[in-house]
């Protein structure tokens, strides 16, 4: 499903992946249009690793970001509340978020999710990162 204002997974701020997709979803929730389907992973799923990695608590998050500012502004105050991670930290984390679902323990769920939306079929879909931009009509990103 394509959402107006949602960025892909590969999305990036501060050289972290995902953070600026988790904000969107923060923003577009508050604003009354974030889809019913994507309500029951607020704060869990990636949101959840993603607050994890930088030591936050996601309410204090969601607070923070209906306060206003650019994506870069809410990651200085992250980091302040939480963590800043080193750039190594920053690497593994978007090696493993960027490959989750390609051989891991996830792949199965992948697998699942691929059939329950119509992705069988496609073999460019190897990763949850892969499978989000499919899934909302983005063309994927390459692997190199």
């Amino acid at each position: 499903m394509n959402v107006p204002n949602l960025r892909s997974p590969y999305a990036q701020t501060g050289g972290i992946y995902y953070f600026p997709r988790m904000l969107d979803k923060i923003r577009l929730h508050a604003a009354g249009k974030l889809p019913q389907d994507y309500h029951a992973n607020l704060g869990g799923g990636f949101d959840g690793r993603a607050i994890s990695f930088l030591w936050l608590e996601y309410p204090a998050l969601v607070e923070r970001v209906k306060e206003g500012g650019s994506d870069d502004e809410i990651l200085d105050w992250a980091v302040a509340q939480g963590r800043r991670p080193s750039p190594e930290e920053n690497e593994i984390w978007n090696d493993f978020m960027r490959k989750r679902g390609w051989n891991d323990e996830s792949a199965e769920r992948l697998a699942m999710r691929k059939r329950e939306s119509g992705l069988e079929k496609r073999d460019d879909v190897q990763t949850f990162f892969d499978y989000i931009d499919a899934d909302e009509g983005r063309p994927l990103h390459s692997r190199t």
